[in-house]
Parts: structure tokens; sequence; C-alpha cells
């Protein structure tokens, strides 16, 4: 059994996180990987530091959709562009983003969204 492809890997880490499956999802993600946000979000580090960023934002969602626009890769590198879609209770919440990866051995050693934080943070739940 071949090991999955860079594109594979990132496709499934996306969609288990759509499902907001923090366990399958981390699987995908390397210890030493680094995961950028444009600021005021942390830079953080590994599964660890990828759970506890992203559990606590997402607590409010009811059900996400990450709808894949373009993707692209070359080598160990993966582009996405994606409209993200949450739902909360009141109200969906969209952003435009693009992601890049970077893949080694079958995880993810880099993450890194570019989109417009404050668009976001505005329509977000106060935590």
């Amino acid at each position: 059994m071949s090991a999955p492809s860079p594109l594979d890997v990132v496709r499934q880490f996306l969609k288990d996180m759509e499902r907001l499956d923090y366990d399958a999802a981390l699987h995908w993600v390397a210890e030493t990987c680094e995961y950028v946000n444009p600021p005021p979000i942390p830079v953080v580090h590994g599964p660890a530091g990828v759970r506890g960023l992203l559990e606590p934002f997402f607590a409010p969602t009811l059900h996400n959709e990450f709808r894949l626009v373009r993707e692209a890769a070359q080598g160990s590198t993966v582009f996405f562009e994606r409209l993200d879609r949450h739902q909360l209770a009141d109200k969906w919440v969209e952003l435009p983003v693009t992601g890049v990866f970077e893949v080694e051995g079958g995880k993810i050693v880099y993450w890194r969204d570019y989109f417009d934080a404050e668009s976001i943070l505005s329509q977000w739940p106060a935590g």
C-alpha cells in the first residue's frame, strides 16, 4: 500500500476538520508543524497547538462547510483556495481562505492560511 500523496493528506485533513473531528484531523499534523494565521491570531506548533487554537474558536459552530474552490500541488507543497462556511446559532459566517501546506512523510509540517482576520473576528461570538 502506497503512502497518500500530499494532496490526499491535505484533502483528508480538511474533511476531518470540517466535521470538527480533531482526533482524526490531528493524525495528519506533525509534531513539528507550524500553523500560521494572520495577526492577531498567534502562530502555534504541533497537534496540541492546532487543537488549542481551533477547538475553543470553533466551539460555537453548529456546522462547517469547507468549499474547495481551487487546488494545486507541486511536490510536497499544496495550495487550496476555499470558502470556509460556519453555521452559528443565529447566522452563517463565510470566509474566503487560501491555505498553503507542506507535507512530509504523510504529515503536515507547515500550514499557513491567508484571509482577512478582521472579517471573521468581527462576526464571531465573543469567547
